[in-house]
């Protein structure tokens, strides 16, 4: 489907929304994009989403400038927890509650930079939250006290969220949050995502940033069971 766009506090902003077939009402996901912005990978991954049987909203967060003049302001806003991005996500959130076509129920899945959009959006009105290799909140404990089910996925040889999975899945023990968190062996970094192809990839994959096939196709099978079971019913 065409790109669209939604009401947001902030002023409208530009996204991919994919529909699934059939006529009934679909549950629906928020997908955030990392630092690379709304690109193939994330539009094939959005239009992957709906074809297994969900409303799927994919918000441009670089709509009001790009991504050269915005990256920097929705990474702050990461780390802060709040501002604009945290505004637009949430706003995408509620589009997709008052269309006819979808439930009411919500999930946000996110990538990288979106992944920690995920996690920290996790206590702030959705169904699940589905981060891959999601940067951790600070204060870990704060952050994520009332959230919902979550599941995640890391990559072993990720350089830089080194014991991420395990330090998640402590802190939403302690909180009681259903979750399934996983960390794969043999790959790191974006291992979900088609990175572009350029003279820097035989170094990324030595650094462990590089597709990981059979782990990314492990992961979604999780993902798509997991918000099967918590996104089942409406609000």
């Amino acid at each position: 489907m065409p790109d669209i766009t939604f009401d947001t506090p902030d002023g409208s902003i530009d996204a991919l929304l994919e529909q699934p077939g059939g006529a009934d009402p679909h549950p629906g996901v928020v997908v955030v994009h990392d630092a690379l912005g709304l690109s193939a990978d994330i539009r094939a991954i959005t239009r992957d989403i709906a074809d297994h049987g969900y409303l799927t909203l994919a918000p441009d967060l670089y709509s009001r400038g790009g991504a050269a003049r915005c990256v920097t302001r929705v990474f702050r806003e990461l780390v802060g927890r709040q501002g604009r991005a945290v505004t637009d996500l949430l706003a995408a959130r509620d589009h997709l509650i008052a269309r006819p076509d979808c439930t009411g129920a919500v999930a946000v899945v996110g990538f990288c930079m979106g992944g920690g959009f995920a996690l920290a959006l996790s206590p702030m009105g959705f169904d699940a939250s589905a981060p891959f290799y999601g940067v951790l909140p600070r204060h870990l404990d704060e952050a994520l006290s009332g959230a919902c089910p979550i599941v995640a996925s890391f990559g072993a040889r990720d350089p830089i969220l080194p014991r991420a999975g395990r330090r998640l899945t402590e802190t939403l023990e302690r909180h009681g949050v259903p979750h399934d968190v996983k960390t794969y062996p043999g790959v790191g970094h974006s291992f979900a995502n088609h990175l572009p192809a350029g003279p820097a990839t035989p170094l990324l994959r030595v650094v462990g940033f590089h597709y990981g096939e059979e782990q990314s196709r492990d992961a979604w099978r999780r993902v798509y069971a997991f918000l099967g079971e918590h996104l089942s019913g409406s609000r």
